[in-house]
């Protein structure tokens, strides 16, 4: 498996382990596990669980991007090496934007998302140069 393919699987796996502030959120939280209308239960979450949630919510938004990316890059035969980079840049901009969102640093948050869209960007770009 390419290194690319790797951190689609890491991306992946990453939703979900942003999945885990929530979970503690919603076990500080007075409230029980409501899984009838659970959707209404995390927008109830103010503070650290409102941000986990949309940290979580954030992950999933750029993982179907990120994947389609990175498999036009390798069907295309884009540079696999620059491929790489972008890919591995993604993943720590993913971890980058969960610590800076869960630490309410709003301006490094908004950065490494930045960061995270210029790699999508540019494994599209390499695909249309290759």
């Amino acid at each position: 498996m390419t290194t690319p393919f790797v951190c689609v699987l890491v991306a992946f796996v990453s939703i979900w382990l942003a999945r885990i502030p929530v979970f503690v959120a919603l076990g500080r939280s007075e409230q029980d596990f409501d899984n009838k209308q659970p959707a209404r239960q995390l927008a109830s979450l103010e503070g650290f669980g409102a941000r986990a949630v949309a940290a979580h919510r954030g992950l999933i938004d750029f993982f179907a991007p990120f994947a389609a990316a990175v498999v036009i890059a390798h069907i295309c035969g884009a540079d696999p090496r620059r491929s790489a980079v972008l890919a591995i840049a993604f993943v720590v901009s993913e971890l980058l934007y969960v610590t800076a969102y869960l630490a309410n640093a709003d301006y490094l948050r908004s950065f490494v998302w930045l960061i995270g869209v210029f790699t999508i960007l540019g494994l599209f770009g390499l695909a249309a140069a290759a």
